[in-house]
């Protein structure tokens, strides 16, 4: 008997080393998260890149003929993926930059119509405009304008009204580089041949980043910080407004706002420097409310952002994706995950884009060392703002339906759940990690149960929670 258990202990310990080498690919990236769940992982190590190991940069997502699709920049061009009912990433094709160099970190995407519109910050580079409309079996570029885009640093496309606003543009005349204007608006009437409408401001160096909507743009300016402007006469445009100096100001960088037009977050891009979230007001004035942010007492950078009417999705540099709940003047960080668990003195590795509006509701991040991430974060189960520190709904449960199980404090991300009956019979049990929440599957018989939720608080002193439930 003994010898028997010696070669089963053994036996299992292989087999746990054996499960333990198999994901280590998927624990590097799943350690450090709460309330998102990684669906897929794409890199190419192939790539160049600098000593650094930075090969990656934006990344943007658009829907096409039914089915949603995701753009990656890299050292060496822009690359497509389907994204499947999977929740898989299927690279269907690459266009190549015209500058393609370890040296490039800086690429930026825009979808007009059936075009993605290509731009990089490096080198002497162009325009690229490239073709959807042949997807999913390839795309085409159409265009590859190197004259008037040489460099371009960021794109804003309005397309109600079919204007793209370059920002932080360098042209080229006669092969040789011009030196750089702060902005220029170019019309898509013609999506192929973009016609210049306005140069300017012409009193700052640089436009970093811009949102418009509605004729209105909000103008992301460096160290000159925040401008808005009303383009309704986009060869002429109105000045409304300039934040020149405001708390926890640094480099401004990019900004975006809620679709119901009521908020606008800004981030600055400067280490230790917080988010700033802004109130709106009928003549799209901003104020500034408040400030917020994860890690700023460590330096932390936060990088791009962008917003649904309740919640914040901010690529964070080293601290990954961060999501906030920005229902309130303090908004409250409610979801992370880290795509960049590696351990580094420089701030500005990791996440760098993000986009979040895929109709499925998943996520795009792009880090600039490990890729592109696919992302599950469940936006409706944070759509209810909570009263209690701990929820159960609805309860009474229907049978064979969900009970929505959800924390509000911060210090609990892992718990345990178990049903009892009457008899104190435990009918189900399971256990929870890095998440605040659970839906717990009712397929038990109609009748009262007994529910207890088991958790270690702050102290690491282990509580439970215990009520009725009723199942119908």
């Amino acid at each position: 008997m003994f010898y028997l258990y010696v070669n089963n202990f053994w036996y299992l310990i292989r087999i746990k080393v054996i499960i333990a080498i198999l994901t280590l690919p998927l624990l590097s990236f799943g350690q450090t998260s709460l309330n998102i769940e990684l669906l897929d992982h794409w890199e190419n190590n192939t790539l160049l890149t600098n000593s650094s190991n930075v090969r990656y940069n934006e990344c943007w997502g658009f829907k096409q003929n039914g089915q949603e699709y995701a753009i990656a920049g890299s050292t060496e061009g822009t690359h497509f993926f389907l994204i499947g009912d999977n929740d898989q990433f299927q690279e269907v094709d690459t266009v190549r930059g015209r500058f393609s160099s370890s040296m490039v970190i800086h690429r930026d995407y825009k979808i007009y119509r059936n075009y993605a519109y290509a731009v990089c910050d490096e080198g002497e580079s162009s325009l690229q405009i490239i073709d959807l409309s042949y997807l999913p079996d390839s795309v085409h570029k159409v265009a590859d304008i190197d004259d008037t885009f040489a460099r371009v640093h960021n794109l804003y496309i309005d397309s109600a009204n079919a204007l793209m606003y370059a920002c932080t543009i360098t042209p080229k005349v006669g092969g040789i580089l011009q030196s750089f204007k702060s902005m220029e608006v170019f019309s898509l009437a013609d999506p192929l041949n973009p016609q210049l409408v306005y140069s300017g401001p012409t009193d700052i160096p640089e436009v970093h980043d811009a949102y418009v909507r509605d004729n209105i743009a909000y103008l992301n300016c460096g160290f000159d910080g925040l401008r808005v402007y009303d383009f309704t006469d986009p060869a002429n445009p109105v000045f409304l407004q300039n934040i020149t100096f405001y708390e926890d100001q640094g480099y401004n960088h990019q900004g975006w706002l809620t679709p119901n037009g009521k908020r606008y977050v800004f981030g600055d891009e400067t280490e230790g420097k917080r988010l700033k979230i802004c109130s709106v007001d009928g003549g799209s004035l901003l104020t500034i409310d408040n400030t917020f942010g994860s890690n700023y007492q460590e330096n932390s950078v936060p990088h791009n952002i962008m917003l649904s009417n309740e919640f914040a999705y901010v690529a964070y540099y080293n601290e990954g994706l961060r999501v906030y709940d920005i229902r309130s003047n303090e908004p409250k960080e409610i979801a992370f995950y880290d795509t960049y668990p590696q351990d580094s003195q420089f701030k500005m590795y990791g996440a760098w884009g993000v986009y979040s509006e895929l109709p499925s509701g998943r996520l795009l991040v792009s880090d600039r060392v490990n890729g592109l991430f696919l992302l599950d974060f469940r936006e409706d189960i944070f759509l209810n703002t909570p009263v209690l520190d701990l929820m159960l709904y609805p309860n009474p449960a229907a049978k064979d339906g969900f009970m929505t199980i959800r924390f509000n404090k911060d210090d609990v991300h892992d718990f345990t759940v178990r049903i009892h009956d009457l008899f104190g019979h435990e009918v189900s049990s399971t256990t929870i990690f890095d998440q605040t929440y659970t839906e717990i599957r009712m397929p038990m018989a109609a009748g009262v149960y007994s529910i207890s939720i088991e958790y270690q608080d702050y102290l690491g002193e282990t509580l439970i929670e215990r009520q009725k439930i009723v199942v119908e």
